[in-house]
């Protein structure tokens, strides 16, 4: 394989090219479905190819296959240079790629377990396991566990010398009730909503999920969101558990930080951003507690990896401190417009896909309190947890979520269950109303594993760590 990607660098480089990469990428899934008592859905994919691209004359150009020979590659690689060369030709603003210093190099995500190597029948036996005892209450009327292992083999090289080599092993599992009488349909899920938490660990992590000890607790949920009564319409302190403060991360601040869509080389998919790179150092995004880091290199992370596809190392950034945002997710095309460097958020989802900047672990550091001690401090609010839908405007700043379950908070103490829980904000405001943060024992990491963007579409692994959060004068429920 070294041959073979050392031939088309020398190619490249007698073509008199700007610069080159290489990326051959050898993907192994395996996803398990239970539902009802039943295996819905059992896939096994293995999928492996290359991608070439080629900077000359300040345009790119990519091109790729699934047949890693010499003659193919040597193919693909003329593609690539003839696309790079039409582009050029019809570019608006030259791509400005500053050099980088080669990395030689090979990466493994640590795990015990290789998650692939586990039988399916040991997979199924705890996913049937945790349908079943969820369908032992009887207004439980659809039961689903979920189950997913992942392995991708990936190496990169450039004409600037670099060679690097990286092994990511991911998983993870979760369960979900949805209980239905009269005509009411509640659904409770663990550890998250959309399929669970995921992380890069090896099978070790689907035990420490300890879903079978919960399986009892999200039927019962279930059932008793359908008699609860339904969230207020008002302006109240909101505390948000982890699980949700992730999504909200995502959405709310993961994304508008993105500078392609900044710039507005990232737009048809989901929007462009209200951030400006003018306003690096001095925009007040939220109050003095909040802290968010861009961190590829934490431990069992979904967005921990490392190198990038540009073959940045992994960093460890700041992005909002003490309310300010001080920096933005950059490539190494993009870097110059802050004056910086790539800060290595460059991915792509596959061989065939190009590399987009992409959130890596987007984290909330965590601040003193704990979550009794926020509730105890609470007169009046509510707390919910466990995402059930988002809504977000294309600039990233006016947004909608909803979340399974709540509960009132009265005189410091958790009262009486909510269904249907909604809240709505915008992006700085709400930020800005952050007066609280519950400390590190209570700051858990959470996997998005579908984080979409791009055309066409790629589907990129993500983090967020948090603790949960009090926000106040927030607007909850149905605005009247």
């Amino acid at each position: 394989m070294k041959n073979l990607i050392n031939h088309i660098l020398d190619l490249a480089k007698l073509k008199r090219v700007d610069y080159a990469d290489i990326r051959i990428v050898h993907r192994e899934d395996e996803e398990i479905d239970v539902k009802n008592g039943n295996v819905d859905a059992f896939t096994r994919d293995e999928d492996f190819g290359f991608g070439i691209r080629v900077l000359i004359h300040g345009a790119w150009g990519f091109a790729c296959s699934s047949r890693v020979t010499k003659k193919e590659m040597e193919t693909v690689f003329g593609k690539a240079l003839k696309i790079a060369k039409a582009s050029a030709k019809v570019k608006g603003k030259e791509i400005l790629f500053p050099p980088a210093r080669p990395a030689i190099d090979k990466y493994q995500t640590q795990f015990s377990t290789d998650p692939l190597s586990v039988s399916p029948e040991t997979k199924l036996s705890l996913l049937l396991k945790c349908d079943e005892i969820m369908r032992r209450n009887k207004k439980v009327k659809i039961s689903e566990a979920f189950g997913g292992s992942y392995k991708t083999e990936k190496t990169f090289a450039s004409t600037e010398g670099s060679y690097i080599e990286q092994v990511i092993v991911e998983c993870g599992a979760g369960i979900a009730a949805t209980a239905i009488d009269r005509g009411e349909v509640q659904v409770r899920s663990y550890p998250s909503s959309f399929r669970g938490n995921f992380a890069t660990k090896g099978y070790e992590w689907i035990g420490e999920l300890d879903l079978q000890d919960q399986a009892e607790r999200v039927a019962e949920e279930a059932t008793q969101l359908l008699t609860a009564k339904p969230c207020p319409s008002k302006f109240t302190t909101l505390i948000l558990d982890s699980s949700q403060l992730a999504l909200q991360i995502h959405e709310s601040v993961g994304h508008p930080i993105e500078l392609d869509r900044i710039l507005g080389t990232e737009a048809s998919y989901a929007g462009t951003s209200f951030l400006k790179p003018d306003r690096v150092g001095h925009f007040r995004y939220g109050s003095n507690l909040v802290n968010i880091v861009a961190d590829a290199t934490h431990p069992g992370g979904l967005g921990t990896f490392g190198y990038d596809d540009e073959g940045i190392k992994a960093q460890r950034v700041s992005i909002i401190s003490h309310g300010i945002l001080v920096n933005l997710l950059t490539s190494r095309e993009t870097a110059h417009h802050l004056g910086n460097e790539s800060n290595g958020t460059m991915r792509a989802d596959g061989w065939n896909r190009i590399p987009l900047i992409r959130m890596t672990n987007i984290n909330l550091e965590p601040g003193e309190w704990t979550l009794e001690g926020m509730i105890a401090d609470t007169e009046e609010g509510l707390f919910l947890t466990t995402n059930r839908s988002w809504s977000i405007d294309d600039k990233r700043i006016n947004f909608q979520f909803g979340t399974e379950i709540g509960w009132e908070i009265k005189h410091g103490k958790l009262g009486e269950m909510v269904k249907n829980p909604t809240y709505t904000g915008i992006t700085p405001k709400f930020w800005n109303s952050c007066d609280a943060i519950a400390n590190r024992d209570q700051w858990q990491m959470w996997g998005t594993p579908n984080c979409g963007k791009g055309e066409p579409g790629q589907v990129a692994h993500v983090g967020h760590g948090t603790a949960p959060a009090r926000f106040r004068n927030v607007q909850v429920g149905v605005m009247k």
